[in-house]
């Protein structure tokens, strides 16, 4: 490190999610920007794709020309498939190298389960076991790995609401429905190509309706805490660029009350500065949370009298991957979780 400062790559650098970690990462006191690498637009200055970026910072490069003896992280906003082929080439030549990946490529357990799921084999197998995946409230300690694995917008989104009720048993876990909603930038800079429904700026779309590859990272950490647990997950694309809500139905067991699984979510989350968790029956949003990396939940009574619904929001592009991953890297570094994130 240099002067205390992490040196620091960014590869994916003029993506959707590139720009908002370029972002966030420009304004972090521990964080020097060395290189930001894409594979189009090289010699380009950032500022040209993000006018939020006041910084100076390196024009884009080739992921090539870095002189990685340099370099303590590298942070890949790639696509599926391509951060493992990178990982592979660096890992066992530069052993200071550290890697933060937002992608899909590490969040697995098992190769097998990503081929199923991804309709590819994964290239770094051997490295599986060197990575952790990391929702950082549920996480906390990555100082042994040498490689994180940024979670996926839906399943933050989705183990946040989720994961405090399912632990202390208080849920009825044979049939949770959930139903979330996104903006369209999280399929990318190609989501016109992707979702080709019409009207695509002005309706709301269903998709991935029987298998979605998020659903292998919330079975990968639902079955590790419960084997029975059953859920149907739904996900849609609405008008807006930005932002997550999942409605999340649910069934309390027997002599639970709301306001109890309320306290024990409050809780859980008490030393989370990045999770708000509102009194009971309050209707949200994801408005509130655009632009940082807050997660909002809400847990709010039905008619029926022993099922509930809890709302959880975030904006998927930064608690759902950029703010995210700097979260993480402060984990790695051992830095104040919150350090370099801002203020809501």
């Amino acid at each position: 490190m240099s002067l205390n400062k992490i040196n620091t790559v960014v590869a994916g650098a003029t993506g959707f999610v590139g720009l908002d970690l370029i972002n966030i990462l420009s304004k972090h006191p521990k964080v020097k920007l060395v290189s930001l690498c894409a594979q189009k637009s090289i010699g380009k200055n950032i500022k040209t794709f993000d006018k939020r970026i006041k910084k100076k910072l390196p024009k884009i490069s080739k992921l090539s020309s870095v002189e990685w003896k340099k370099i303590d992280l590298l942070f890949l906003s790639l696509p599926n498939g391509e951060a493992q082929k990178i990982i592979k080439q660096l890992f066992f030549k530069y052993k200071h190298l550290k890697f933060i990946d937002l992608s899909a490529d590490f969040r697995l357990e098992n190769a097998q389960t990503y081929k199923k799921w991804y309709k590819k084999n994964h290239k770094a197998k051997n490295l599986i076991k060197h990575s952790k995946y990391s929702i950082a409230e549920l996480v906390k300690n990555l100082k042994n790995f040498r490689i994180v694995a940024n979670p996926g917008c839906y399943p933050t989104s989705i183990q946040l609401a989720l994961m405090p009720m399912i632990k202390k048993k208080l849920i009825k876990t044979n049939n949770i429905t959930i139903d979330s909603k996104s903006g369209f930038s999280g399929a990318g800079k190609s989501f016109e190509k992707k979702f080709k429904q019409k009207n695509l700026y002005s309706s709301t779309f269903a998709y991935g309706i029987k298998y979605h590859r998020h659903m292998s990272e919330l079975d990968q950490e639902f079955f590790k805490i419960s084997k029975k647990l059953k859920y149907t997950f739904n996900p849609h694309v609405i008008p807006t660029f930005r932002g997550i809500l999942s409605s999340i139905y649910l069934e309390k067991k027997i002599n639970i009350t709301l306001t109890r699984i309320h306290k024990t979510i409050k809780k859980f989350y008490k030393n989370s500065k990045f999770i708000k968790v509102h009194n009971l029956n309050k209707s949200i949003g994801s408005g509130t949370v655009l632009n940082t990396n807050y997660c909002e939940i809400s847990i709010c009574s039905t008619i029926h009298k022993n099922k509930f619904v809890i709302f959880s929001a975030i904006d998927n592009l930064i608690k759902g991957a950029a703010g995210q991953a700097v979260q993480n890297m402060n984990l790695l570094y051992g830095f104040r979780e919150s350090l370099g994130l801002g203020k809501k």
